[in-house]
């Protein structure tokens, strides 16, 4: 399974990009970039957007990676992670119904 910085390292590389070529072009700096495609930082979702357009890649399909990302680096460690992220998939689709009924 590839996470977000999976997605982005790879089609820089397929596009033969260094990463300073991809930081001139997306006015990022250079090692945040290099932090995003080493997991070690999170974009935000305007980044996640910016990167979807400049590799031309399935926008919802990379902030689904980004965001699956920020819930499992937050429940990795809880004892009862997976369980909450179950029961979270559950809230979402209860709170999207009462939303729609407003």
């Amino acid at each position: 399974m590839e996470t977000f910085a999976d997605l982005i390292r790879v089609a820089r590389e397929e596009k033969g990009l260094f990463l300073r070529q991809v930081a001139a072009s997306m006015d990022i700096d250079q090692a945040i970039i290099s932090k995003f495609e080493r997991s070690e930082r999170k974009p935000t979702k305007e980044q996640v957007e910016k990167f979807a357009e400049f590799y031309n890649l399935d926008k919802n399909q990379l902030v689904t990676s980004w965001l699956s990302d920020k819930l499992a680096s937050y429940v990795l460690d809880e004892e009862n992670g997976e369980e909450a992220l179950k029961v979270a998939e559950e809230k979402v689709k209860y709170l999207k119904t009462i939303q729609h009924g407003r």
